[in-house]
């Protein structure tokens, strides 16, 4: 059933980089640069998060034009901040800060998995994440994509169909030849309904030891795999 599957299509924070791990750090960092005590760096994390799909959803609904990710990160930023009380920051810092997404950290296992499954696929990522953000995320980390496509080329943020559907064109293959890889149940319910082929890969700890949502495969994809490695030999890779 697989056997035509040319490119690997993948959603990102969460399922490829540790997006929670690496905003603690990123505060703990600034934390001791600025002498700022008594902030509950997981909780700002997740309070950060927590707005991203809200804000999303005001693209999404036409309220406001077409906005990329970095900008929306900025703006639940300076609210998070607020909320936390946080100030004195520069605008230098506040950008610092705002790039913080740029410098997530893969899994363990995700540059090895990726290299191998690159070995017999296209790998593009398929993200809500902007074209700088995504490939200085991937300049870091090392993260072997092929191509960075998704939401600010297709001008469509998941779950929108052209979201998923102009990234298949753009790699001039119908969906039945992509493979979306996802940690995100609903990700990949959307993608199949479009013709896409699905991999659950599990990230348990995406929110934190006490995670609740999206531990395990709740339908029969097509693939379920622990991780990337896994994946890749679940595929022939």
């Amino acid at each position: 059933m697989l056997d035509g599957v040319k490119a690997l299509t993948f959603d990102v924070f969460g399922t490829v980089v540790d997006w929670r791990s690496s905003i603690v750090r990123e505060g703990q960092v600034l934390a001791t640069q600025k002498n700022l005590t008594g902030i509950d760096w997981a909780k700002f994390a997740d309070a950060w998060r927590s707005r991203y799909r809200p804000a999303m959803d005001e693209v999404l609904a036409g309220r406001r034009p077409w906005t990329k990710l970095d900008d929306l990160h900025r703006e639940n930023l300076e609210l998070v901040l607020k909320d936390f009380g946080i100030t004195g920051l520069s605008e230098a810092e506040l950008d610092h800060l705002n790039r913080a997404w740029h410098r997530l950290d893969p899994w363990p296992d995700a540059v090895a998995g990726l290299t191998r499954l690159k070995r017999k696929h296209i790998l593009a990522t398929l993200s809500n994440g902007n074209v700088a953000l995504m490939v200085n995320m991937a300049k870091r980390a090392g993260l072997p994509w092929d191509t960075i496509l998704g939401a600010e080329v297709a001008q469509a943020y998941k779950p929108q169909p052209a979201a998923y559907l102009k990234t298949a064109a753009f790699l001039g293959l119908r969906p039945d030849e992509c493979l979306m890889v996802a940690a995100h149940n609903n990700d990949l319910a959307v993608a199949t309904t479009l013709g896409f082929h699905s991999a659950f890969v599990a990230r348990p700890t995406e929110y934190g030891p006490g995670q609740t949502k999206d531990v395990k495969a709740e339908r029969q994809w097509d693939v379920i795999a622990k991780d990337f490695v896994d994946l890749a030999g679940q595929l022939g890779c």
